[in-house]
């Protein structure tokens, strides 16, 4: 037989096998189609929609000039307006604003007649990138702002603008990226180990044979999932606690909430995680192909779809509503927010909420689909 004929032997072979492996096959066609989709649409570093609160002390034409500036530019959303600076925390604190402008009695009255004069943008620091953006904003909206009164009031001679800005940046004044990214490199690791870890269990016994020994043992479907997730738990908040440690030593993450709450945060996020991972394994016929889906249900979203590198407010609507099923999601806000912000439960509840239901609802299908096939 020529060479050619055996590659041609070798290649029909190899056609028929991925032919008959749906799976396999799904994941060769589907997977980058579906990177190219997330990829080309969350990939988006420019930065709208910013979420603006303001504090209005002079009440005049040219402080509701500026205002009109911020809101007419396209990057920040009025939702809010308040009274005075304590209400600025509350708002921070749960994520409502990403920024709060302060304008200071006797603005309009100075910027008129040529006096130097400032106005205040207290920017919500925990996630470095973004923040250093909206200052970048705030700057270029009130230079522009500043020229206009400079011409109104024919002032030319000034050491500098008419008109400043004075940045405030709560929870990361020096704007540290590790701050930013250390807490999403806990929950990305967090939920990739668990996945993968739990996703070749069940797959493993149905391998060796061990399973059809399970169906004839006295135990329901339920017992045999809660059992199965006891162990990996136990290694998994091991593990996390490891990371949050040595984020803390080598990456001085800062620890201003409460670790109780820490550590009820991070069991309910691996226990939706360990039932992520069992969820799989049910659902697959071999390690190889558990470890494929494991790695794409969890690596993928986790690090895109979850605001730990992009915005989840700079997306498409299709791909934010896709985000409330991400778990990661709702455990970046919650790790900030204790580790960060020093919030309690009053504040993250929502949160917490969700990463329950989550976790419920995954065992509850894991379940279900195990009783399927010992049916």
């Amino acid at each position: 037989m020529s060479p050619l004929r055996k590659v041609r032997a070798v290649t029909r072979k190899e056609l028929r096998q991925i032919g008959r492996d749906r799976r396999t096959l799904l994941i060769l066609l589907f997977v980058p189609a579906f990177f190219l989709l997330i990829y080309g649409y969350a990939l988006n570093f420019d930065i709208r929609h910013i979420a603006l609160a303001v504090e209005d002390d002079d009440r005049s034409s040219s402080s509701r000039e500026v205002i009109s500036a911020f809101v007419n530019s396209g990057y920040f959303d009025l939702v809010e307006t308040i009274t005075s600076s304590p209400q600025i925390a509350p708002l921070l604190d749960r994520n409502r604003v990403r920024a709060v402008l302060v304008v200071p009695a006797g603005f309009g009255a100075d910027a008129l007649r040529g006096r130097n004069t400032s106005v205040q943008v207290v920017v919500n620091g925990d996630n470095s990138n973004t923040a250093t953006t909206v200052i970048g904003y705030a700057l270029g909206i009130l230079a522009t702002v500043s020229t206009t009164y400079e011409i109104q009031a024919r002032v030319g001679s000034l050491a500098g603008p008419l008109v400043t800005l004075e940045p405030r940046v709560w929870y990361n004044p020096e704007l540290r990226s590790t701050l930013f990214l250390v807490p999403g490199l806990i929950a990305y690791i967090a939920m990739l180990t668990a996945v993968v870890s739990t996703s070749l269990s069940v797959v493993r016994e149905k391998e060796v044979g061990t399973m059809e020994q399970v169906r004839m043992a006295p135990i329901s479907p339920l017992e045999y999932v809660v059992g199965k997730t006891i162990p990996y738990f136990v290694i998994s908040i091991i593990g996390a606690a490891l990371i949050v440690l040595a984020a803390m030593l080598l990456f001085e993450l800062p620890m201003r909430g409460s670790w109780l709450l820490l550590v009820a945060s991070v069991s309910l996020f691996l226990i939706g995680a360990l039932g992520l991972g069992l969820l799989v394994s049910t659902l697959a016929e071999t390690q190889q192909v558990a470890f494929q889906i494991a790695l794409l249900i969890s690596y993928l979203p986790t690090l895109m779809l979850s605001g730990f590198i992009f915005p989840i407010a700079t997306m498409p609507a299709a791909l934010r509503a896709i985000t409330y099923v991400v778990p990661a999601r709702y455990f970046l806000v919650v790790l900030r927010g204790i580790v960060l912000k020093g919030v309690g439960v009053a504040v993250l509840w929502p949160e917490l909420t969700a990463l329950a239901v989550f976790g419920g609802v995954i065992l509850a299908l894991a379940s279900l689909r195990l009783r399927r096939e010992w049916a």
